[in-house]
């Protein structure tokens, strides 16, 4: 005799149970998939995210250098350059060197991904060898809740 012989009953789900399951697959379709294939808001958070920490690593880099560091803004792009020869404070370009990254590999730089850009491109800043920035700047990177901004004075940098 089988387990289903001895308690009276055939084995499997019954129609409540069957429904239940169904409405709750059904819930999730509808909350969840659409927010797993729209990644244009986690994009655009990394994008932001990524040039939050590549504007504070520019900073923490003229400082601890005492060089001036430029951030050259493109629409989907930022990347980070040195004064090599010191050579900003006499009016030379100051930015011929790539500057690398934290790790030390590749030059500092942050690219956007999935269609998302800056909302409007901002000039290059540069950071002197105190860190304290040519100008204050406020970034918008679009899709993002909040703006990147670089205090004029101090050169802190913040969202």
């Amino acid at each position: 005799m089988n387990a289903s012989q001895v308690h009276g009953r055939a084995g499997g789900f019954s129609l409540v149970e069957l429904l239940i399951v169904l409405t709750l697959v059904s819930v999730l379709a509808v909350v969840a998939v659409p927010r797993l294939v729209d990644t244009g808001a986690i994009e655009s958070r990394g994008f932001h995210d990524e040039t939050l920490a590549m504007l504070r690593f520019a900073h923490k880099a003229a400082v601890a250098q005492r060089r001036p560091v430029c951030v050259q803004f493109a629409a989907t792009s930022a990347t980070l350059r040195i004064d090599a020869d010191r050579n900003a404070a006499t009016g030379t370009d100051g930015c011929e060197s790539d500057l690398a990254g934290p790790r030390g590999d590749a030059p500092g730089r942050a690219n956007a991904r999935g269609g998302v850009s800056y909302a409007s491109v901002p000039s290059t800043l540069v950071f002197d060898g105190l860190g304290r920035p040519g100008a204050g700047l406020s970034l918008q990177v679009q899709g993002a809740a909040r703006a990147i901004t670089v205090e004029a004075v101090t050169g802190y940098v913040h969202d």
